[in-house]
């Protein structure tokens, strides 16, 4: 029997704003274990990752849905309590708890499997306390039971970064590829998301051009066999006929649409972007392309990738930071300073 202590560490957020500013916006403090309601799982958390929602919810690009909000949703962990009415055969499961955490299902979207567009929809690590912590709760319908062979840490990044880059890959349209005319997709800034995007990409048999200001990141995309890497505002060097922008950057959308060809998709994979320039029709838009956007995934999305991940062999680069030096990580993916994901590692 796991014995449960009454209070745990945890970060939380104070007020948001830059996390390099002169006043850190989260704060590493003591609060109660949680307690798991009708239908929840109590996890213990062993790894969480550190993806840019995070920063984006800490530094108040996102409007606060909840006080002092323990942000994280790439959680990795062992069910250690249940609820009323959730079934036994939870206890010590290992589990994922991603940023989708309920739904109403009763609307519209829910009925038609679009529940990633449900009005009524709630976040972890916005509307509740995530995984920046010892301990978290998620109701049990919305955990993801995880493949035992793959590691803690490689886990975490593929439960928000993998799952959203897949629906971005979705929605982009990427026609099926063949020998003699493989299919042509770039991809704009190459973080967390878009690495493990581009290795389901490749394994389609696709031609992937990454284009990204980071140079470590240039070097990872031509190690996992890119077929070119380049910077964010270059044009690659054939027409595309989808593209994924990561970066949270609006300029880009403009280079992007122009590296289009006739008929091509940009999908826009963040859920936080900077003002969009204004598009010139003839240059931009013009022959079809289309623009669209990305909200959260579904769970059959979510299971769909999981599912891939052993079928492709999709692996995360991984740089392991310790949870007690969370606000470290976020400074470190607000500056670039490592590529592919940051996976805080509970050390407490």
């Amino acid at each position: 029997m796991t014995t449960i202590p009454t209070t745990m560490h945890a970060w939380q957020v104070t007020t948001p704003g830059p996390v390099d500013g002169p006043t850190a916006p989260v704060e590493l403090v003591e609060k109660p274990v949680p307690t798991p309601g009708p239908g929840e799982l109590l996890v213990h958390v062993r790894t969480c990752g550190v993806c840019r929602t995070d920063l984006h919810v800490t530094e108040g690009d996102l409007d606060m849905h909840r006080e002092h909000v323990t942000p994280g949703h790439e959680i990795v962990g062992e069910v250690v309590g249940l609820g009323e009415g959730v079934a036994e055969n939870w206890d010590g499961v290992r589990v994922g708890v991603a940023w989708l955490r309920s739904t109403c299902g009763q609307c519209r979207w829910c009925r038609t499997g679009r529940e990633n567009l449900c009005p009524h929809s709630t976040y972890t690590g916005w509307d509740a306390d995530g995984g920046y912590a010892e301990y978290t709760t998620v109701p049990a319908d919305f955990a993801y039971r995880l493949p035992d062979g793959p590691t803690d840490v490689a886990l975490s990044p593929l439960l928000c970064a993998g799952i959203i880059g897949y629906h971005a890959l979705q929605r982009a349209g990427l026609p099926e590829s063949t020998p003699d005319q493989p299919a042509r997709v770039g991809l704009y800034g190459f973080g967390g998301s878009a690495h493990l995007c581009a290795q389901l990409a490749l394994a389609s048999g696709a031609r992937v051009h990454v284009l990204t200001r980071d140079t470590a990141a240039q070097d990872l995309a031509l190690s996992l066999g890119c077929a070119s890497a380049a910077g964010a505002y270059d044009m690659p060097p054939e027409p595309l006929d989808a593209a994924i922008l990561f970066a949270p950057v609006g300029d880009i959308v403009l280079p992007a649409l122009r590296a289009l060809d006739r008929g091509g998709i940009l999908s826009i994979a963040g859920i936080h972007l900077s003002d969009i320039p204004p598009i010139t029709y003839e240059e931009e838009l013009f022959y079809e392309k289309e623009i669209r956007s990305v909200t959260s995934n579904t769970r059959a999305q979510g299971r769909e990738f999981l599912d891939l991940v052993e079928e492709y062999g999709v692996r995360a680069t991984t740089h392991g930071y310790p949870m007690s030096q969370g606000l470290d990580a976020l400074r470190d993916l607000k500056a670039g300073r490592f590529d592919g994901a940051a996976v805080l590692v509970n050390d407490f």
